[in-house]
């Protein structure tokens, strides 16, 4: 008899936290399976034969639905809000107007916030880890794209507590694990370009306080350790250490669930 259990298929990449946050969200019981795509893993003959053809992760199994996402997991976790309405956080509202307001708001993560934000960290965590120079002229131009579309999210949370409303809905749920990823660079000018915005501030220090993000805070350094345990640069765990002692520490004062 298949293995029915959830699983996610992932490993330390900024695109695969999203589906993490998701499935905490809704307190589902899963496995999560580390895949280490920086060596390789996602490109087996395997993998691309029976997971994902693309060669990416994340990759979802649930029961015998297999979701994968290309560049980024928003099928993923919509399926999740709609198969699993009625469990955990309702990240989708019922009303179709509330419901377009989300959407919108997702086309804008993955249209105008998720290109720069990716290129960031891509110039300022994932190519030193790699051996690789950083692109300064790269990284002060998506800097500069990235404090205006912030003047934009000031402007809109000075309306609202959410993108979308009043309430947590996957159009903010996209947003944290890029904004995490962003604060944990060594560039102070990215902190200075969330917090010297005093709604956006507000907004971001909510979100990280949720008990299913610091879960998925928890799970993300997991990968990390697993990441170390394949002899990866050691660069790679100092300051994600110190932010699972926190987030374990503050998941057991919340309750962690």
């Amino acid at each position: 008899m298949a293995d029915s259990k959830m699983k996610l298929h992932c490993g330390w990449f900024f695109l695969n936290s999203a589906a993490l946050f998701g499935i905490n969200e809704k307190g589902l019981d899963f496995e999560l399976v580390f895949v280490d795509w920086l060596a390789g893993e996602a490109k087996t003959k395997t993998f691309l034969s029976t997971l994902n053809p693309f060669g990416e992760v994340p990759v979802l199994e649930d029961g015998d639905l297999k979701l994968f996402g290309t560049k980024g997991d928003h099928g993923i976790t919509r399926y999740l809000a709609e198969q699993y309405k009625d469990i955990g956080t309702n990240l989708l509202p019922d009303d179709p107007k509330k419901r377009a307001i989300v959407s919108m708001w997702m086309e804008v993560d993955t249209n105008q916030f998720l290109p720069i934000a990716s290129t960031l960290i891509k110039e300022l965590m994932i190519k030193p880890y790699q051996g690789l120079a950083t692109d300064v002229a790269s990284v002060q131009e998506n800097q500069e794209k990235l404090s205006e579309i912030l003047n934009i999210y000031e402007t809109r949370l000075g309306e609202s507590p959410y993108l979308a409303g009043e309430s947590f809905t996957l159009a903010d749920l996209h947003h944290l694990p890029l904004i995490d990823y962003l604060l944990n660079t060594e560039e102070e000018e990215l902190k200075n370009l969330i917090y010297s915005r005093p709604n956006v501030a507000a907004w971001v220090d909510k979100m990280k306080m949720r008990p299913a993000w610091l879960k998925t805070v928890v799970m993300k350094n997991h990968i990390v350790d697993l990441m170390k345990q394949r002899r990866l640069p050691i660069r790679l765990d100092s300051s994600c250490h110190e932010l699972t002692v926190v987030a374990q520490k503050t998941a057991v004062a919340v309750g962690n669930n």
